[in-house]
């Protein structure tokens, strides 16, 4: 029994990948060879396109994580299904601009951002970096004010949030490696001090929950906590944040017991 449309088994008996038969592949190309199924890629990017016209009236962007599979021609097939683009590193900054990936439909993720690679998103206009931490913030601040640029930036939160999923993937909790802590008052004192920043441009907040996630509990109590923050925010400082970044990763068929949400319904 197979756990995706695009395998099957040809009249040979031989494994297919997208109707292509896999023998064949491997004497063309030589193994390990890995092969993408371009028609499953382009329908996931538009089950989530159609279901933020359906439900949000398009106001909202699906982001593809290139750490997923970052290359050139992934970047091109999602930027022609009109979705944008998440990237973690220089490297996958590279590929995006080598693809002709739009640089305002970039957002720039991690929690260990180099200097050189915050100067490189710079100098290619990335639409928008998501700032890790406080010792993030300062960096960023000094490298613009070195360039003379304004930056929009969103804050990464951890909400909280207990995903039902493995310890290894989780990433919304509060002992999370990752963003800044809603507990402890981190977060509030990230935005106070974003805010004050010349050379920042505070626009949303951002938060993952995790991976490999088959309930829509914790996205819809992550989106509320994080809501309920921003309107803090605005009471607290006066700031209006206008972009909310929710991430998260809905669980996948690996085995024939998974039983993966239906996002588009």
């Amino acid at each position: 029994m197979f756990v995706s449309d695009c395998l099957n088994v040809n009249e040979k008996g031989r494994l297919t990948i997208g109707g292509c038969d896999t023998v064949e592949l491997a004497k063309e190309f030589g193994t390990p060879l890995y092969v993408m199924d371009e028609s499953t890629i382009r329908k996931n990017c538009r089950l989530f396109k159609s279901s933020f016209e359906k439900y949000y009236g398009g106001r909202g962007l699906p982001l593809y994580a290139s750490k997923t599979l970052s290359c050139k021609e992934i970047c091109r097939i999602v930027n022609s299904e009109g979705v944008g683009l998440d990237v973690v590193s220089g490297g996958e900054i590279y590929t995006a601009m080598a693809a002709g990936f739009p640089a305002e439909k970039i957002y720039f993720h991690g929690n260990n951002k180099t200097a050189d690679e915050l100067n490189y998103a710079l100098d290619c206009n990335i639409g928008c970096i998501v700032v890790d931490n406080l010792e993030e913030l300062g960096l960023l601040e000094r490298v613009c004010g070195q360039k003379g640029k304004k930056q929009d930036i969103m804050l990464r939160i951890k909400p909280g949030i207990d995903a039902h999923t493995h310890n290894f993937i989780r990433t919304g909790q509060i002992d999370s490696k990752f963003g800044l802590a809603l507990e402890t008052g981190e977060a509030a004192g990230a935005v106070e001090k974003a805010i004050s920043l010349k050379n920042l441009n505070l626009i949303g907040v951002h938060c993952h929950i995790g991976s490999q996630i088959f309930e829509i509990d914790p996205f819809e109590l992550a989106a509320e906590v994080m809501i309920n923050f921003m309107v803090e925010m605005k009471d607290r400082f006066g700031v209006k944040l206008s972009a909310l970044n929710l991430g998260g990763g809905f669980g996948i068929k690996y085995i024939p017991q998974d039983n993966p949400v239906e996002y588009d319904k």
